[in-house]
């Protein structure tokens, strides 16, 4: 999007968003936003059709690869419909577009979405969101983390559980935070009873003092204590990519996923990586063989990553952010 606005700053931009992603994307100026609840079965979509009925449009992006996007992008009238190539574009993508992207193969997301913007014509640059926090948000991080850069955030949980480590493994890399680097730990996360339970696991299984603000963050908020923290440790998940947009560092955790295709997309040299060997263990497999979405969401696979994996990618986060001017 701000890619967009940077080349055409007077155009009109709608974004069709789930109802919680637009609790924090609406942070973003000059744009229209019609959010849709992902529950909602049919009332949702006709929701979204009263919202769209009578309305035309010059292009639409369709950028999620789920029927259910697609049920919603039948809903816009448009001239230009772009979509993935047809080797990407599954869940019959493909039928609800009439102009296709260039084909590519085993890009990061993040890349993949630039051949949007190649079919419009924009030059890539360096993607920056810029995302304006609000004040009150501001000041709650600060009161929250004065400390600022002395401030380690871990963010536990995953929305698939087949992703999330063992807690009293966090609560070993939070001690070694604490003890080597000095910096203060603070638990992130959302509302879930599952991240309510990995919370109070790891709290409990630390032996320096962590705060816990596991449920009690805002998305504005998170993404404020994010933009003043020194660095993030979590699995594949959404605050991964919300620290990339605020430029904080993220020691990834992955081997149910692969960091290649989905990693913290500035980050993706802290990332622990044991997806090769996952795909090794688990389906027998070289990696270079696997497809390029295949998740190894298994039961014990994020026991394939040690503490020491974890610290030592920290202690490398910490010495390299040390050196920068």
């Amino acid at each position: 999007m701000r890619a967009l606005q940077a080349v055409w700053p007077d155009t009109r931009y709608t974004w069709i968003i789930g109802r919680a992603e637009h609790k924090l994307m609406s942070l973003v100026p000059d744009v229209e936003f019609i959010s849709y609840d992902k529950r909602g079965g049919l009332g949702a979509l006709r929701d979204v059709q009263r919202a769209l009925r009578g309305r035309r449009f010059d292009v639409l992006l369709h950028l999620q690869l789920a029927l259910r996007a697609s049920l919603i992008a039948s809903l816009v009238r448009a001239r230009r419909r772009i979509g993935f190539d047809r080797a990407r574009a599954r869940e019959l993508q493909w039928v609800f577009t009439n102009e296709r992207i260039a084909a590519r193969s085993r890009e990061h997301v993040l890349d993949a979405f630039w051949g949007f913007t190649d079919a419009l014509g924009i030059p890539r640059r360096p993607p920056h969101w810029d995302v304006p926090l609000p004040p009150a948000a501001t000041e709650y991080a600060a009161t929250l983390a004065p400390t600022g850069c002395r401030t380690l955030l871990i963010s536990p949980c995953s929305s698939h559980t087949a992703r999330n480590w063992r807690p009293e493994r966090y609560a070993a890399v939070a001690e070694h935070a604490h003890t080597v680097h000095g910096l203060d730990v603070i638990l992130c996360g959302g509302p879930s009873a599952v991240e309510r339970t990995m919370a109070d696991a790891i709290v409990a299984a630390c032996r320096v003092p962590v705060r816990d603000q596991v449920g009690r963050d805002t998305l504005p908020q998170l993404l404020a204590l994010m933009a003043r923290a020194r660095a993030l440790i979590t699995p594949d998940s959404g605050p991964a990519h919300m620290a990339t947009m605020v430029g904080l560092p993220v020691v990834g955790l992955y081997a149910a996923t692969n960091p290649a295709r989905s990693g913290p997309y500035f980050s993706l040299r802290y990332c622990v990586d044991r997806y090769a060997l996952a795909a090794e263990r688990i389906l027998g497999a070289s990696v270079d063989t696997v497809p390029w979405t295949t998740k190894i969401e298994r039961p014990g696979v994020m026991d394939l990553i040690e503490v020491s994996d974890v610290t030592a990618r920290l202690d490398q986060l910490m010495a390299e952010s040390s050196a920068t001017p």
